[in-house]
């Protein structure tokens, strides 16, 4: 009689025989559920349960299951181009959001043709249900079995210390290598080391598409080769990934890039440097409307203004403990009458000078300092993506300076204000996540003043009421943040405005402000930027908007259309009425016709057309025409003005 184990499953203890699968015990298909999570951990689901395992089911649909799902495609691809490539040589090949992607290296770059064949041949895999085999094998033995694939060589050195995309390949105290087995004759197809797990045959992948091409450098880095990269998206169901592909349609169609160039917004002079924009004058437009707005609700808040230059002594960034962490991600100094000089990254060193510059007391807490201020960050060349990953931005950077006791009060406040903001800009839909430090050794200061700092940030974003998630290892090395991650018009997730608090920066500067016992202390400081820059701001915007701005920040409110010639003049009296309400209004005197004008402004995605002939000037009137093709005929120019004036200063959407 084969031995009994105990198990919990589904929050029920239950019985099982000695080699029973984590897939048996689940009654599995391997498609709705592609996995186990056993005492937390992911399994597949061939593996053998033990006594006293606490196992759960790991749908496909699952944020995990979907990674495995993916993963497992990644495997598959690399399968199909090693069989129609022979001489590819393996990267690694993880999930990643909404897909995964393989890195080769081949002598040529992939032709479109060439993803066409690599995808006809995963399909044909997938239909054969090739069988996926998990095997434990010895550093020796992986050196053996993967001695034709260098940079498996090189990751298995790496055992216990890879990064986070490496660590799909290996990870942990054991090497773990999968076999592609033929279902019916147990045959080796194919083989990969992998960390796992993997759904339990290719039969278990019930949709994916490659998309695309690129390079990238091995482990990320310049210094080594670049290799030729796959991406491609893999789902739980067909039906999932057209609504993903749908949604990349979409995307395109929002492209701030592309919508930037049909707008005349902004460009990207390849004289000046990747990643360095320029803004042309109708995106400038837009940006004054956002830093006025910004101005004006920051004023009213307290918050007092002020203006740091470009460029800075090194020596300044030792001080703030940026150098070591951040050195990387600044421009390369320069020496000036023997001195070493960067252009700034970021501002919050500058401010801590302001706040130095002076005796303070305690009677000026909080102080709000406030700046748009350019910084400079040595973005790589491979993200550098428009205006949403730029190397010169411009910050709505603050700087909030309190005392311990107002440092949980200023928090709330500062989150409810934040979040004011980003509605008014049409962002409605939002949750926060909750950066915390890990065992990194990245991280400076006390660990007493960071579990200070993190939970004040935990309770201003519980009691903000929203979603709340965790972000291990992700806080800034100085400090704890919240950030705010806003959907937008189509579901996408930005993260946008971020709140930091310091304890560490205001030490390193020696700052201090004097109590009102008269003994001195050190401030708090908070890290303030709202929009995170105003340059990826705005990029989210024309995405959300789909270049639609509300007429508030529309670069033209309202363009006048005569039906003829002689009914100009006419229009020019209306603008000028416009004018006097601060509306920028425009009269289309071009020898076009009238069905051309109105195409011109529907095309600019301007938000009012004001059309006028014989009967409207007779009538005093004006037909008013919607961004959206609805019109209005005969409305007095009147009530033409005020209702325009209205929506610029209600900031309604039409």
């Amino acid at each position: 009689m084969s031995a009994e184990l105990r198990i919990t499953l589904a929050g029920a203890e239950r019985v099982v025989a000695a080699g029973t699968t984590y897939g048996e015990a689940l009654e599995a298909d391997g498609r709705t559920v592609v996995a186990a999570r056993v005492d937390g951990e992911l399994r597949d689901l061939a593996s053998p349960v033990a006594g006293g395992d606490v196992v759960e089911p790991v749908e496909a649909g699952s944020a995990d299951g979907r990674a495995i799902v993916r993963h497992s495609t990644a495997h598959v691809m690399a399968q199909a181009v090693q069989e129609l490539f022979p001489e590819a040589k393996l990267g690694i090949g993880p999930p990643v959001d909404n897909g995964f992607y393989y890195d080769f290296d081949v002598k040529q770059a992939f032709h479109p043709d060439d993803l066409k064949r690599v995808e006809k041949r995963m399909r044909e895999i997938v239909k054969q249900g090739q069988l996926f085999s998990r095997r434990v094998v010895s550093d020796e033995e992986a050196r053996a079995e993967l001695a034709a694939e260098p940079y498996k060589l090189e990751l298995i050195g790496l055992k216990g210390g890879a990064a986070d995309e490496e660590s799909v390949e290996v990870g942990g105290a054991e090497l773990t290598i999968y076999d592609n087995l033929d279902p019916k004759t147990g045959e080796l197809c194919w083989k990969d080391l992998c960390r796992g797990p993997h759904v339990p045959s290719t039969r278990s992948i019930p949709a994916f598409k490659l998309m695309r091409t690129g390079g990238a450098y091995w482990r990320g880095s310049e210094k080594n080769p670049q290799l030729q990269r796959i991406y491609g998206t893999a789902w739980e169901s067909r039906e999932k990934q057209e609504e993903y592909l749908k949604l990349l349609e979409e995307a395109e169609k929002r492209d701030h890039r592309r919508l930037g160039a049909e707008l005349d917004l902004f460009s990207f002079p390849p004289e000046l440097g990747s990643g360095l924009p320029v803004f042309h004058p109708k995106g400038g437009i837009i940006r004054k409307e956002m830093e006025d707005y910004m101005r004006k609700r920051q004023l009213e808040a307290g918050y007092e203004f002020v203006n740091t230059p470009h460029l800075t002594k090194s020596s300044l960034f030792e001080t703030s403990g940026h150098l070591p962490w951040y050195g990387e991600d600044m421009f390369p100094p320069f020496e000036l009458d023997g001195t070493e000089y960067r252009v700034k990254p970021m501002n919050c060193p500058m401010h801590n000078l302001i706040f130095r510059a002076r005796g303070r007391s305690y009677r000026e807490l909080p102080l709000r300092l406030c700046e748009f201020g350019s910084v400079y960050r040595y973005e790589k060349s491979g993200v550098v993506h428009g205006l949403t990953r730029v190397r010169g931005m411009t910050q709505d950077d603050s700087h909030i300076y309190t005392t311990k006791e107002q440092m949980g009060d200023e928090i709330k406040s500062l989150l409810a204000f934040v979040l004011s903001v980003l509605r008014d800009f049409g962002l409605e839909e939002f949750y926060l996540e909750l950066s915390t430090r890990d065992d990194s050794d990245k991280f400076i200061g006390e660990q007493a003043d960071w579990d200070e700092a993190t939970e004040s940030l935990r309770q201003a974003a519980e009691e903000s009421g929203l979603e709340l998630v965790a972000d291990p290892g992700g806080a800034a090395f100085y400090g704890p943040k919240i950030s705010v991650q806003a959907k937008d018009a189509i579901g996408r997730t930005w993260q946008l405005s971020t709140i930091q608090l310091d304890f560490n920066q205001p030490k390193r500067f020696g700052l201090e402000y004097q109590a009102a016992d008269g003994s001195r202390q050190t401030p708090v400081m908070i890290h303030r930027a709202l929009f995170g820059s105003v340059e990826r701001f705005l990029g989210v915007l024309v995405e959300h908007y789909a270049g639609a701005f509300p007429p508030w920040l529309a670069p033209v409110q309202v363009v006048g259309i005569p039906i003829a010639e002689a009914h100009a003049p006419y229009l020019q009296d209306v603008a000028k009425r416009l004018r006097e309400r601060g509306i920028r209004v425009e009269v289309d005197t071009a020898d076009d016709r009238m069905q051309k004008k109105i195409r011109n402004a529907q095309k600019a995605k301007v938000p009012f057309m004001l059309l006028a002939g014989d009967e409207d000037i007779a009538g005093g009137a004006v037909s008013f025409r919607y961004r959206n093709g609805e019109q209005r005929n005969g409305v007095p120019v009147e009530q033409a003005v005020a209702e325009i004036a209205d929506a610029v200063e209600r900031r309604i959407q039409v």
